[in-house]
C-alpha cells in the first residue's frame, strides 16, 4: 500500500523544481531570480572563492535585467572583497553563466581536525 501511494505521488511531483524555488547553488541569474525585485539588495558570492580561502567577499547587487526566468541576463552592483570596499561605483558583475553562485558572503571552509588538506 505504502509502495503504491508513493508512486502515485511521484507521478504527481515535477521530475525537477523550476530554478526559481531551487535552494542548491547555480547560475548568478537564477540566485537573483529567487528573491523579490530580481535580487536587488542581496549579498551574493561565487562558492568557489569559499573553497579559496576569501572569506568576507560579496557583490551587493545594485540594478539587474534578467531574461528567460532567470536563465540569462546583466546583473550590475559593489564588490567587497576581504571585507574592504572595492567599487566606489556601480559595475557589471562579470562570470555569471561561468561560475556557481550563492545568496550571502563567502566564508572559509575549515578542515576537521587531524586532517592534512591534499595538496
Amino acid at each position: 500500500m505504502a509502495t503504491s501511494v508513493a508512486a502515485a505521488l511521484k507521478k504527481l511531483l515535477p521530475k525537477e523544481l523550476p530554478p526559481s524555488l531551487s535552494t542548491r547553488s547555480s547560475t548568478l541569474y537564477q540566485v537573483l531570480s529567487r528573491y523579490p525585485n530580481d535580487g536587488v539588495g542581496q549579498r551574493i558570492h561565487q562558492t568557489r572563492w569559499s573553497m579559496k580561502g576569501i572569506s568576507d567577499s560579496y557583490w551587493v547587487v545594485t540594478k539587474t535585467r534578467l531574461k528567460l526566468e532567470g536563465k540569462h541576463g546583466k546583473a550590475w552592483g559593489k564588490l567587497t572583497w576581504k571585507g574592504k570596499l572595492v567599487s566606489d561605483h556601480e559595475e557589471e558583475i562579470r562570470g555569471g553563466l561561468k561560475y556557481t553562485w550563492r545568496q550571502g558572503v563567502s566564508r572559509t571552509t575549515t578542515q576537521p581536525s587531524g586532517t592534512n588538506p591534499i595538496p
